[in-house]
């Protein structure tokens, strides 16, 4: 029984972004194909199973060949390059509404602990991890990072919108700063506002004690909804890498997955 995963659309633009694979003289086994590899990746990310649980009769290899290989295209700098190119392929047709980016964190829960986790102090001191997100004005993930749940929001501010990329696609130089940025009352300090005055990005942080939930809403919803999107992939909704660079892959072809909606519908 085979079950294909992946379509033509990701395939094609993740391709190109793949190393080259010398052949081997000595023989041997021959290696799992790469597209069968990713179908397994997705398989598992999709699903939430565990790696080594992952089905033979699939077709898509043994799950830990299809781990190793998330885990060598992260150390290669693949993920990052795919959710960019994404990016670009959106940009080029103007579908990245830079007038208003998002930002805001989500704990989840880590079980086996691991790299950047904490006492999640939401959830009687048990280990945890924080997914921080930055979004355009529609829900479309620009930059992700992680802390452990026991690190305040705020702490994450400058890094994230440091790591925004530069997306290219129209003339001119590419772009990574919004017009604006809108956040919750958990970032309402003043570096945070200084940091945006230095970019020339235009502060709308809730103020505490000033601002309600209403028009704290009003704008924000989406990126609640982007993180929902992650929760809704079985293997992020709770943390089971203990190993911070496979989560990290995990996050960003779940980015590069989110963006491929995007591309399906508006390019």
């Amino acid at each position: 029984m085979k079950r294909a995963i992946v379509s033509q659309q990701l395939w094609k633009s993740l391709q190109p972004l793949l190393p080259v694979q010398p052949r081997s003289r000595q023989g041997g086994r021959p290696r799992l194909d790469n597209r069968a590899a990713l179908n397994g990746i997705l398989f598992v990310l999709t699903t939430g199973i565990p790696w080594e649980d992952l089905p033979k009769e699939l077709g898509f290899g043994s799950g830990m060949t299809c781990w190793r290989r998330l885990r060598d295209w992260q150390a290669q700098g693949v993920w990052e390059r795919l959710h960019l190119a994404l990016l670009t392929q959106l940009r080029q047709h103007d579908q990245i509404d830079w007038s208003r980016a998002s930002l805001d964190g989500a704990s989840v829960a880590s079980p086996p602990g691991g790299l950047l986790t904490g006492p999640n102090p939401t959830d009687r001191g048990k280990l945890g991890s924080k997914r921080h997100i930055v979004v355009d004005r529609r829900g479309i993930p620009l930059a992700i990072m992680v802390t452990g749940a026991n690190r305040h929001d705020s702490m994450a501010f400058e890094p994230l919108l440091d790591a925004l990329p530069a997306v290219p696609g129209l003339a001119g130089q590419p772009r990574s700063r919004p017009d604006k940025l809108h956040a919750d009352k958990g970032y309402d300090y003043r570096r945070c506002r200084a940091y945006l005055r230095k970019r020339g990005i235009l502060a709308r942080i809730a103020r505490r004690g000033v601002d309600g939930g209403e028009r704290l809403g009003q704008h924000r919803w989406v990126v609640e909804r982007t993180h929902a999107w992650f929760a809704g992939f079985g293997k992020l909704r709770i943390r089971f890498e203990r190993r911070l660079d496979t989560h990290y892959a995990l996050l960003k072809l779940a980015c590069s997955l989110i963006c491929l909606r995007f591309v399906k519908m508006f390019c």
